[in-house]
């Protein structure tokens, strides 16, 4: 048992170490001196600065660009749990041949590549009069954001026993109770992690700023990078500065939620 317990824990430690040297290697080249080249290998040094940060807010206005990634994501993310919850939520409680209708048309949508969608919001946007405001960066959470979250909902709700469902229509229950007292609760694995897929998804979303904003002042992080990548482009510490920033957010937010993970996990 000891023996079984020990090569799970190396196992874990080697996994974990996988994910995190990328983030310890953006971190020590964030803090490499100015103007000298970023080492090829993994090598510590203790001639370390934190000059490059300093140099990203005063060339970039970071500032208000991850204002404008928080209110994307603090209007985006609570939609799209919304939208697509009741999305699998009505997928569940259909017949069982249209429920299969409609698996095979969210794969299909699934498969369609965002490229495609461009040009299209593009003269949505246009004529809504959403061209250039927040409203073209969470358009899409007003229909879930994702077919694959909407899957994730129905898979979820679908285990529910449909008695539950009549025994609370007896007792004159609608269908927005069923599914705000029965079903989310019982879903709230699956909601945590489309909150946490959602977020990622619009807290690193580069295209739709770039395709639909032209105002300097509602750019979002992604668009940051960008710009600081273009004032100098071998400038390697300044960029992982930026990186460092731009990833801050989100790691907090998973370390927050690390003590759920594990009562899940329990």
């Amino acid at each position: 048992m000891f023996s079984r317990l020990s090569w799970r824990f190396v196992v874990r430690v080697l996994v974990t170490a996988v994910f995190l040297l990328p983030l310890i290697w953006m971190i020590t080249a964030s803090l490499h001196p100015v103007g000298r080249p970023l080492p090829q290998t993994l090598s510590f040094s203790l001639d370390l600065t934190l000059a490059n940060f300093s140099r990203v807010w005063r060339l970039v206005p970071f500032g208000r660009f991850t204002l404008n990634s928080l209110l994307v994501v603090i209007l985006a993310v609570p939609l799209t749990l919304v939208t697509s919850s009741w999305a699998g939520f009505s997928m569940a409680q259909l017949p069982k041949a249209s429920q299969r209708r409609w698996i095979v048309l969210s794969l299909a949508v699934l498969m369609v590549p965002g490229i495609a969608l461009w040009a299209t919001r593009f003269l949505i946007y246009t004529k809504l009069g959403w061209y250039n405001t927040i409203w073209a960066l969470i358009a899409p959470a007003f229909m879930g954001s994702s077919p694959f979250f909407v899957l994730m909902f129905y898979r979820s709700f679908r285990r529910i026993p449909v008695t539950i469902y009549e025994a609370t229509r007896l007792e004159g229950a609608g269908v927005l109770t069923n599914w705000w007292q029965i079903g989310l609760p019982i879903a709230r694995p699956t909601a945590i992690g489309v909150a946490l897929l959602s977020f990622v998804l619009y807290w690193g979303d580069f295209i739709s700023p770039l395709l639909y904003l032209r105002s300097e002042s509602r750019y979002t992080l992604p668009i940051a990078l960008q710009l600081l990548q273009q004032l100098s482009r071998s400038d390697w510490p300044l960029l992982m500065a930026g990186a460092v920033i731009a990833t801050i957010i989100p790691v907090a937010l998973f370390l927050l939620l690390q003590p759920y993970f594990a009562r899940l996990g329990h």
